[in-house]
């Protein structure tokens, strides 16, 4: 007795039910004619794209994702399918999967564990179910899971228990720095503790904030990988099975600090472009760190005939700025433009000379010239039709160092989650690949260049000081005391929590961005604007 399963990671649009129908019957087809599976297997919620959000207390979407199921079985045959989608029954949503064969229903399964912390809001829209589904295909019996319940102490024990030989679980499991270390060795520990061999298949793609690394693989009963899916792409495979005994065969390298973010911020940038309908994308330049990676993300995403950017040179833009900037452009082959701000900084400062009368300069002029830029920046967007991208990092969104409609004006963030510190590191791996950012810009001292001889650290702590404290305070929730007591000076500390708390109303009027670290700013962490605490 043989079995060949298909693990299908595909990258799916949220909302567009007709163009993922499609893509599931393309996917079985090929599984089927190609890869001569018997039966293929697809991520969670297929049929609507995960997460899709509200667009599930929609009674229409709902009725059209219930009928597409319909419709796969009239148009797939000759091959097993599983797919998520979500099930209306009576009153009740379930994040369900459904096997299809021969044009017939053959099993239904209702999520039982639903996630309903950090990106995920699951218990808003879905009812838990509380019954395990086992079938039967070509003499195995074969068990249905989705994502959180594979995470579940005992669960796989519960199917053993049911009769099931081998497990398939759907997954829209998304990325951070390192979770699919995470995620192999609990699916692991629990599979090798029942004894079950497994099938997991996790959705690959960008969705807004989200990236889904997909890495989808094959556990034999004794808890060992015997194949693995690539990273950030979509790929269709078969496993053989001999009996319910998984054949080893490829794995694809596991996750890889550094690069593996790179992937995942390019992906990122690739699918918000190609799933809005933009044109291309488009940033300001600045000789800067920040910008310099956001450039290389954005051409190795898109290509550098989608790609340009613009050069803003202001009074306190240094020549080595302007010099780097343009070698950039240069070596990544995007079109570029060069724009003085000072024609704009003076109307507006001339505009405004009546009512400033009096007072000293401070940041109201520095934040001028970063507004310019951002008009020129939207007008050029606007006009061209292309996406502009932010360039700054998960400190500078941290602390407030950013200006409002100036250099946060844009439609996608794509370092937004990246600390300063990882920005460099990536910068560096960027140019092992080859040398597109020049070492001067590494290695200068970042500035906003909005003064005479502006450095970060004039207001800030340094960053190898500052990142360590904002990932205890952001991600890990740690208090100051216990920042303290891990080696901090107590004025750093109360600085930087300071400037993290007050700034809040900032980063809800920032773009979204790409999360890779283990606790966002946005989806994942949900702080009042107008709030008593302070964490100092």
């Amino acid at each position: 007795m043989s079995l060949k399963v298909a693990l299908a990671q595909i990258n799916f649009v949220v909302g567009n039910i007709a163009a993922n129908v499609d893509a599931i019957v393309t996917a079985a087809v090929y599984a089927r004619d190609q890869l001569q599976a018997e039966l293929v297997v697809f991520p969670e919620l297929t049929i609507t794209g995960y997460p899709a959000e509200d667009l599930l207390l929609r009674s229409d979407f709902i009725a059209a994702a219930n009928n597409a199921i319909y419709e796969l079985a009239d148009r797939v045959t000759d091959i097993a399918i599983v797919v998520g989608y979500p099930e209306l029954k009576g009153q009740q949503l379930y994040n369900s999967a459904v096997v299809l064969y021969q044009g017939v229903i053959v099993a239904n399964y209702r999520k039982q564990f639903l996630p309903n912390y950090g990106v995920f809001d699951e218990q808003r829209y879905f009812v838990a179910g509380n019954e395990p589904s086992v079938f039967e295909f070509n003499g195995v019996f074969i068990g249905l899971s989705i994502c959180e319940d594979v995470w579940t102490d005992g669960f796989i024990n519960t199917y053993k228990e049911a009769g099931a030989e081998l497990m398939l679980t759907l997954n829209a499991s998304p990325f951070n720095a390192g979770k699919v270390h995470q995620r192999e060795a609990v699916v692991c520990q629990q599979v090798k503790e029942a004894g079950l061999p497994l099938v997991y298949v996790n959705q690959v793609g960008g969705q807004d904030e989200l990236i889904f690394d997909g890495a989808s693989f094959v556990v034999d009963a004794n808890g060992q990988i015997v194949f693995r899916a690539e990273e950030f792409k979509e790929q269709i495979s078969v496993v053989d099975f001999d009996g319910v005994n998984p054949l080893k065969t490829h794995c694809a390298p596991l996750y890889n600090y550094i690069s593996s973010e790179y992937q995942a911020l390019v992906l990122g940038i690739k699918d918000y472009v190609r799933k809005n309908g933009f044109k291309g994308a488009l940033l300001g330049l600045s000789g800067g760190i920040d910008s310099a990676l956001v450039l290389a993300l954005a051409v190795d995403a898109l290509g550098a005939e989608r790609v340009e950017v613009v050069l803003m040179p202001s009074a306190y833009t240094q020549d080595m700025s302007n010099e780097d900037a343009v070698l950039e452009a240069e070596a990544l082959r995007v079109k570029y433009h060069i724009i003085p701000i000072a024609p704009a900084v003076e109307a507006f400062t001339g505009m405004l000379a009546g009512v400033f009368e009096g007072t000293a300069k401070d940041t109201t002029e520095e934040n001028i010239q970063a507004r310019c830029r951002g008009v020129i920046l939207m007008a050029l967007s606007n006009k061209k039709g292309k996406l502009l991208l932010t360039t700054g990092n998960k400190s500078e969104m941290s602390v407030g160092y950013a200006t409002l409609y100036g250099d946060m004006a844009g439609g996608f963030a794509p370092i937004k989650d990246v600390p300063k510190l990882l920005v460099y590191q990536l910068a560096n791996y960027r140019n092992s690949l080859s040398a597109v950012i020049p070492e001067r810009v590494i290695t200068r001292p970042p500035s906003a260049e909005l003064a005479p001889d502006q450095v970060d650290a004039d207001s800030l702590p340094p960053y190898d000081v500052l990142d360590p404290i904002l990932e205890r305070y952001v991600e890990l929730d740690q208090s100051a005391d216990e920042i303290v007591a891990a080696g901090y000076k107590q004025a750093d500390v109360a600085r930087a929590i300071s400037l993290v708390d007050r700034n809040e109303y900032k980063r809800r009027q920032s773009p979204p961005g790409i999360k890779i670290t283990s606790r966002s700013f946005g989806r994942d962490r949900r702080y009042p604007i107008t709030s008593g605490y302070r964490g100092v």
